[in-house]
């Protein structure tokens, strides 16, 4: 698949704003990385792989908030009994979300753009859908403002892969061609503002906790 490559201010921004948040919230991973050992032991980090741009697979990096070992769909509802109670504060928080900075700082990863998926779903997408892996993902975009409400509407789907192949990934590939067809740097900023108070909304939020491919 041909890469749609970012423009060069975007690129800019990128590096410098994670670059910036790395070194900012260097105390707070420390702080997210004693939770977990205290909590539920090693490891810290979660590694799976990804669809990046070009459809080219990369390396994604969270901290770790199921259960080591568990095994199930490759989406996760906003009630999985597979998180474990640290990993569901931190998800509620999207603090699991912050180690998806070096990802953006190093390249595999925007800003803002599409939900980077896993391989074995990516494979399953509507033929309608896939153009959306020429794209590279981002650390928000407008379906991960939706987050915890496509978590909650998983919850006691018999199928959930299912139900996200085939009711949720086209809605989610529409929000995100809205959203390429005019991201720009100044879209970015926009759209990253309204990341931090849907984020610092989410103790008021009486919903479903915020669900994710890991």
């Amino acid at each position: 698949m041909t890469p749609a490559p970012l423009a060069p201010a975007r690129r800019a921004l990128d590096v410098a704003l994670s670059a910036v948040l790395l070194l900012l919230l260097a105390p707070l991973l420390a702080l997210v990385a004693l939770l977990v050992l205290c909590g539920s032991g090693p490891p810290v980090l979660f590694r799976q792989r990804r669809i990046g741009e070009g459809a080219r697979e990369f390396t994604l990096y969270k901290v770790r908030t199921m259960r080591t070992g568990s095994t199930g769909p490759g989406v996760t509802g906003g009630h999985d009994g597979r998180v474990n109670p640290v990993g569901r504060l931190l998800r509620r928080l999207s603090l699991d979300e912050l180690p998806q900075l070096w990802n953006v700082l190093r390249g595999d990863m925007t800003l803002a753009g599409p939900r980077p998926e896993v391989p074995g779903l990516a494979g399953r997408y509507p033929p309608a859908c896939r153009w959306v892996f020429a794209h590279r993902p981002g650390l928000t975009g407008p379906c991960q403002l939706r987050s915890r409400a496509y978590a909650a509407d998983l919850d006691g789907r018999a199928d959930p892969e299912r139900h996200y192949l085939t009711v949720q990934v086209p809605e989610r590939t529409g929000l995100d061609a809205a959203f390429l067809h005019g991201a720009t740097v100044r879209e970015v900023l926009r759209l990253t503002g309204r990341t931090v108070l849907y984020v610092l909304a989410s103790p008021f939020d009486r919903g479903a906790g915020k669900g994710g491919g890991a």
